[in-house]
């Protein structure tokens, strides 16, 4: 059983990789192409898309009943959940495992474009959402694929293409088996408690609260969300401060990595870059979701002004995820070392947590992967569902639960390495038909965004 472990990690591990050799230059171009198409939304309205996060945060809205099942904010906690996950956590040590200081760097990169990318789909999401019978929102690629492209049988294809390969992210890929993984992983090597208990009580928690579908799952969302990010980010800034004296160094060493190229092996820009290159932006994807199309579908949700409120308010997301979480992260592991040690995942992470904070770091980042990967679990629960409904109607939803929960616990027992190469994958096959239809309403998203900054030429003249 061991070998055929070991030789399914491989076949899936270069299959991984060939398919990234393609999907890393669409990936940025579509990235770089909305960010023209867009006047660098990312650059000149950052700070819009923060502070309509942090109203919500505290609670600030209009007042006015909109169209949508939950709040803007709830909205941005669902999609939240689903990116900043174990790959917050372990993504970023797995990125430095593989790649180098140097894919760092790259996943900034991935972040930058992706924040474009990102208030695409947000604002594609709501400006082409629709409604079940039952009065609940259906929205994301699917949606502003079917009704936004002029081409119906393309759209047909593309919309029915990222239903399916969405519907297998959710069940086999990063947003359930490698959350359970990662989640297990932290409190077998920290406290050694079986993968099977973890993953029992992961399975149980998980039940609880798909159980009431988006309005459920956003309430649970906007409370965890928030609460996780500031105690993982309090904690990292403390392990950091403890190591400043390395930071300087650390900066160099992953604009060193990856710009260096690979003398022995040559190339373009040699292997070790390009090693670099591709594992910074599949972990970024991994991480902040950008172009993957899922985080639409909980934007669409939302009950927001407009589409351009969602779309800033996704461009502060990946700032948050990308920017800040995988950062820490980052800058935690290579102060202190652990990014050397042979450790890999949560394990890595957890072991620079606790070589600084003893006692407790450890605790630390088994609660946060717990934290993390539970928010991830249910956040990505909902967009399978949304892509299951899709493909099969209402009626799917109950046995799609069952599904979803079983492999939950299925991914909490098997191999680190085979969850990673099918999450990445999984996550190449969902990205394709949505940043191909991204491309195509390119256009729709400009005029859209053009039209409504020259009508209000500051968010806050929206309301008045």
């Amino acid at each position: 059983m061991q070998d055929f472990y070991i030789n399914l990690s491989q076949w899936v591990s270069n299959t991984a990789d060939n398919i990234w050799q393609i999907m890393v230059p669409i990936l940025f171009l579509v990235g770089a192409w909305m960010t023209y198409k867009t006047g660098f939304i990312q650059f000149k309205r950052l700070g819009a898309g923060l502070k309509l996060i942090f109203g919500g945060f505290l609670g600030k809205s209009s007042g006015k009943k909109r169209d949508g099942d939950v709040s803007p904010f709830a909205a941005l906690s669902t999609a939240l959940a689903a990116t900043v996950g174990n790959g917050n956590i372990g993504g970023v040590a797995t990125a430095l495992f593989t790649g180098g200081p140097g894919a760092i760097f790259w996943m900034w990169i991935c972040g930058f474009v992706g924040m474009a990318t990102k208030y695409s789909e947000a604002l594609l999401g709501v400006k082409y959402r629709e409604k079940y019978s039952d009065g609940t929102i259906a929205g994301g690629p699917m949606y502003y694929i079917k009704n936004g492209l002029k081409n119906s049988k393309l759209a047909r294809i593309l919309a029915a293409a990222f239903a399916v390969c969405g519907a297998f992210a959710a069940l086999f890929g990063t947003g359930n088996m490698m959350q359970s993984n990662q989640m297990a992983l932290a409190f077998n090597s920290e406290f050694g408690i079986p993968k099977v208990l973890t993953g029992s009580i992961i399975t149980f928690l998980v039940g609880l609260v798909i159980i009431g579908g988006i309005k459920r799952i956003g309430s649970v969302a906007e409370k965890l969300v928030p609460t996780m990010i500031i105690i993982y980010f309090t904690l990292g800034v403390v392990v950091i401060f403890m190591h400043i004296s390395h930071v300087p160094g650390v900066f160099a060493l992953i604009f060193k990595h990856a710009f260096t190229p690979s003398a022995a092996i040559g190339g373009f820009m040699g292997a070790v870059v390009r090693r670099a290159i591709q594992i910074g932006f599949r972990r970024g994807l991994l991480t902040n979701e950008a172009g993957l199309g899922s985080a639409p579908i909980a934007h669409a949700a939302a009950q927001t002004p407009s589409p351009v409120h969602q779309g800033l308010i996704g461009v502060g997301e990946v700032f948050i995820d990308t920017i800040i979480v995988c950062t820490i992260t980052a800058l935690i592991n290579l102060s202190t070392g652990m990014w050397q040690s042979g450790l890999d995942g949560t394990a890595m992470t957890a072991a620079s947590f606790s070589s600084t904070i003893p006692l407790i770091g450890g605790l630390v980042v088994a609660v946060s992967s717990f934290l993390f990967g539970y928010s991830t679990l249910i956040g990505w629960y909902y967009y399978g569902e949304q892509c299951m409904k899709y493909l099969f109607g209402i009626k799917i939803t109950y046995p799609y639960r069952v599904i979803f929960v079983l492999l939950v616990f299925t991914g909490s027992v098997i191999s680190l390495e085979l969850v990673f190469y099918m999450g990445d994958i999984a996550n190449a096959l969902m990205a394709f038909p949505n940043l191909v239809a991204l491309a195509l309403l390119s256009g729709t998203v400009a005029t859209t965004t053009r039209e409504f900054f020259k009508k209000y030429p500051k968010i806050e003249d929206f309301n008045k």
